[in-house]
């Protein structure tokens, strides 16, 4: 039986390699008028309680609900830098990646302080990225919190997966386009809340997100397949699951061991990756808490 989680908004796709780092401008006041771009640093925004200093933020800051309210620039990877500077912020954070090179060698030319955070998915990468954001804010304290609190839930799941016995093989899917089956592999920011949940990737033998052969998807005999709960073009539904010629003579397809979660909180790892890990681990593990 399909296990299907709504939690919302999908996460849009920021997975393509990142551009190079803006230069960081030092702050000399606290910034009242930020920018923030991709969902992760929003989030954290949020959290540090700075939600009241945000101007505007990108097409991937979904949550909370309340954000989506402000002005949107856009996917954080296409930026225009002219409707960037039409916000006037005084701060920009970023999530690694955000471009083209073009857009922001145009806001480095304007001095707006640009910073970046790091991409490391692993508990201590999580932190250290709430830290970054905190101390850009000025909110030093309230991110020495919520990075203790972040880190406390990240490793009750650590705990949590360490009790599992039988772990099951989870294939991330991204994308199905034209029957090609874009996958999370080694790396991925997909493999590491499938193992923070006690899952084990089964997309093995490549780095980040790919297209992988059909002969690929039965050599990793998934026992679960996840996605993104997606809607419109790019959602991936169960017939075409079980239309495809691999993944339906996988055993997490003839199980119809098939789930879903909201993107941002799937693979966005920010403030509610402790949640997004408990919540894969009871659709992976139904009843054993």
């Amino acid at each position: 039986m399909t296990i299907r989680l709504n939690l919302g908004l999908t996460l849009a796709l920021s997975l393509a390699l990142a551009a190079p780092a803006l230069p960081t401008a030092a702050l000399a006041d606290p910034a009242q008028r930020v920018l923030t771009l991709g969902g992760s640093v929003t989030e954290i925004a949020v959290a540090l309680g700075a939600e009241d200093r945000l101007i505007g933020r990108d097409s991937t800051s979904t949550f909370p609900p309340s954000v989506t309210s402000l002005p949107d620039v856009g996917y954080f990877r296409a930026l225009s830098p002219e409707g960037v500077l039409a916000l006037n912020p005084d701060l920009i954070l970023s999530e690694n990646g955000a471009g083209p090179r073009e857009a922001l060698d145009v806001l480095n030319a304007a001095g707006i302080p640009f910073i970046v955070t790091g991409d490391d998915t692993t508990p201590d990468g999580l932190t250290a990225k709430i830290t970054t954001v905190a101390n850009a804010l000025d909110l030093p304290e309230q991110g020495k919190a919520l990075a203790a609190q972040v880190a406390e839930g990240l490793q009750t799941a650590r705990d949590r997966a360490a009790t599992v016995q039988t772990p099951k093989r989870v294939l991330f899917i991204l994308s199905l386009q034209g029957g090609r089956v874009m996958a999370g592999g080694e790396g991925s920011s997909a493999e590491s809340i499938i193992t923070l949940a006690g899952g084990i990737n089964a997309g093995t033998g490549f780095q980040g997100y790919k297209q992988i052969t059909d002969e690929a998807v039965l050599t990793a005999a998934p026992d679960v397949i996840l996605m993104m709960d997606r809607e419109g073009d790019l959602a991936i539904n169960n017939d075409m699951v079980l239309a495809h010629p691999a993944l339906s003579q996988t055993p997490a397809a003839k199980a119809g061991a098939i789930v879903r979660m909201d993107g941002l909180l799937l693979l966005g790892f920010g403030p509610r990756t402790p949640q997004a890990a408990a919540d894969l681990h009871a659709l992976l593990y139904p009843g054993q808490g």
